[in-house]
């Protein structure tokens, strides 16, 4: 399994709580704006903005708030003022961090991110210094329990997926960013249940993390995704599996 869908799980265990769902529907909204004012706001036109429609409503997200996201992308109020930015740095144990980050002030999110980097054991660093290490791919996870590898690896490979890895929790998909739709319909009218599928920065390589580094590396994870104007964060530490059943939980 991944260091992104290591850290993925987590963030999806801990997003269903009602305690970080304002803050969660806030995000999805914001990339739901920024796909529609990118790709315009027909989602049958615009992949980009079927898939984060598509994510909201696996977030229960409702309707209308989709509505109103996608009207301030296409020319309505507060998503004018929105624009995205990635951010680099180093986290514990020498691990590369990426952010993903839409704001309406810059000098706002750069302070938050460098100070969340400071408090957590990292630096932010300048563009380019650890983008190298990640490819873009499309993820589809899928739920393991009673669920046969082989046919999903049989039925993801001739849908054109490049990957198929798993591990008790989640067989993971791996195709081009470009396929991923197709990948997950074709999972789909196989009969398997997706629990996400997403566009990601997936590392190259892991960095193995003792204890000590992976729960510092861990939280500095977790103080960049709370942050408001951060949408997304990747990174390629390699985290134990029993600190991840732990934060999970």
């Amino acid at each position: 399994m991944s260091g992104h869908s290591k850290w993925s799980s987590i963030k999806h265990k801990k997003g269903a709580t009602d305690a970080r769902r304002g803050q969660l529907f806030t995000k999805l909204a914001r990339e739901v704006a920024m796909a529609a004012r990118q790709g315009g706001g027909d989602a049958s036109m615009n992949a980009r903005l079927r898939l984060a429609v598509q994510k909201a409503k696996e977030a229960n997200m409702p309707n209308d708030n989709i509505d109103r996201a996608i009207t301030r992308g296409t020319g309505g109020g507060e998503g004018e003022n929105l624009e995205e930015i990635t951010y680099e740095g180093y986290g514990p144990g020498g691990t590369a961090v990426l952010i993903e980050a839409v704001t309406d002030n810059r000098n706002r999110t750069v302070a938050d991110i460098r100070n969340a980097f400071s408090k957590g054991g990292g630096n932010l660093a300048e563009n380019g210094a650890v983008s190298w290490q990640f490819s873009l791919k499309g993820v589809v996870s899928i739920e393991a329990a009673g669920v046969d590898e082989e046919a999903v690896q049989l039925a993801a490979i001739e849908a054109g997926a490049e990957d198929v890895a798993a591990d008790d929790d989640v067989v993971e998909v791996t195709t081009p960013p470009s396929d991923l739709e197709a990948v997950r319909e074709a999972l789909e009218a196989a009969g398997f249940a997706v629990a996400r599928a997403e566009v990601v920065q997936m590392p190259q390589n892991l960095v193995e993390l003792d204890e000590k580094a992976a729960i510092a590396a861990l939280k500095l994870l977790e103080r960049l995704d709370d942050l408001d104007d951060v949408q997304r964060v990747f990174s390629n530490a390699d985290f134990p599996s029993d600190l991840v059943e732990a934060a999970s939980a």
